[in-house]
């Protein structure tokens, strides 16, 4: 259960962080009043400098959002034709709200400019069209519902606060489940949205758009990093991040190069799809390692663990448990060989066949920085002692 959530830190960061700035506001309006005209005239051109940025780095759940709310305020602040008859529409704006959120919630992110954005746009449309089109025909569904005595009562909510519900329990379920900065930020916005129309926020609207643009930006620019310096199959800093980390490191450390015995062969037998898994199966464990040790991906099937300010000894142990943890962890993969016809005609094969389980193990080399050693020095001489890991027999620690 716990790693169907996996997403809930993220949510409750993010909703912790937005809760946190609200209130922060509402304690220093003394300050904020003063400056409200400045961002009343500038709102425009910020929520359109976050549809450039965000479209820069196809985070295009974002972009649109931030066209939307853009297009919503514009309704407002500048009375063009049509928003008398907009503000007239507050239950098929609140219905289209969340429901144009809970398409963001279910699709991925792609390029706007291409035909994934063709798409999403005629995909908007139509949750307007059937937002508007549920308000105006729900009537007959609500007159069948009235026809039972033990479920009238629940007639009055079918036409908006069902639809809304139903809605929202999808849209954080989602934010729930995906440990995705973006996703999350739909959820935000769902809160700000339903807050907004049911007036339970105190702060101007252009203030509020103000803040939950600075808050797009923030959550595009801390998905922008993690894409830039975690390694995309095995969740795992990269290689790049080692090298950033380098940067800052002091005398005295000690250095790990691990690397999975025989993964080529490993590969050649039961494909690269399983091979990914085993990967990333593996990088968990290495991941987990204990002591002060931070793990990467260095390439391929090579790892590095970091240990700042440990001695040998110390680094000795803990790479160790780590060599032992993934020695005994007994790997269930789903056999990749294809059936013939006639085994799949015939059903004769056991479900049991289907799986298989494995042993994988890794090989590691350990070196300690020596005085007036540079980094790309001491990982050389771990990289040697790896060889003679390996040399040894694989599935050792060698020094």
């Amino acid at each position: 259960m716990l790693q169907r959530i996996k997403g809930l830190k993220t949510l409750f960061i993010s909703f912790s962080t937005v809760t946190l700035v609200y209130f922060l506001m509402m304690e220093s309006q003394a300050f904020w009043l003063k400056q409200i005209v400045i961002v009343e005239q500038l709102l425009v051109v910020f929520l359109a400098v976050v549809i450039v940025f965000a479209s820069y780095f196809n985070r295009s759940r974002l972009a649109y959002l931030s066209l939307l709310w853009l297009l919503y305020y514009a309704s407002i602040a500048f009375s063009p034709p049509w928003s008398t008859w907009l503000l007239q529409q507050g239950d098929w704006l609140t219905l289209f709200g969340c429901s144009v959120l809970l398409l963001f919630s279910l699709i991925k992110d792609r390029g706007v400019i291409s035909i994934h954005g063709l798409y999403r746009l005629i995909a908007i449309s139509l949750v307007a069209i059937i937002s508007y089109v549920w308000l105006t025909m729900s009537e007959p569904i609500i007159i069948f519902v009235q026809t039972f005595p033990h479920i009238a009562g629940f007639s009055n909510v079918i036409r908006l606060e069902l639809p809304l519900a139903l809605c929202s329990m999808v849209i954080v379920w989602r934010a729930v489940i995906k440990a995705d900065l973006v996703t999350s930020a739909v959820a935000i916005s769902l809160l700000f949205w339903l807050c907004y129309q049911y007036q339970l926020i105190e702060l101007p609207l252009s203030l509020t758009l103000a803040l939950l643009s600075l808050y797009f930006v923030l959550v595009i620019s801390v998905d922008a990093y993690f894409l830039a310096y975690r390694d995309d199959l095995t969740g795992l800093p990269s290689r790049r991040a080692l090298n950033q980390l380098a940067l800052s490191l002091g005398r005295k450390y000690t250095l790990a190069m691990l690397d999975i015995d025989h993964f080529k062969k490993f590969n050649d037998t039961y494909g690269h799809d399983i091979g990914d898994q085993v990967l990333k199966l593996v990088a968990k464990k290495i991941g987990n390692v204990k002591g002060g040790g931070k793990a990467f991906r260095y390439g391929g099937e090579e790892f590095t663990i970091v240990f700042t300010g440990k001695t040998l000894e110390q680094a000795l142990t803990e790479l160790e448990a780590v060599r032992q943890a993934i020695e005994t962890y007994k790997i269930v993969i789903r056999q990749p060989q294809r059936k013939t016809k006639q085994q799949r005609n015939a059903k004769k094969v056991s479900k049991n066949s289907e799986f298989k389980t494995v042993n994988v193990t890794i090989s590691i080399g350990v070196a300690v920085r020596e005085s007036k050693q540079s980094f790309e020095q001491a990982l050389k001489c771990a990289d040697q002692a790896l060889y003679k890991a390996k040399n040894k027999g694989r599935n050792n620690v060698s020094v």
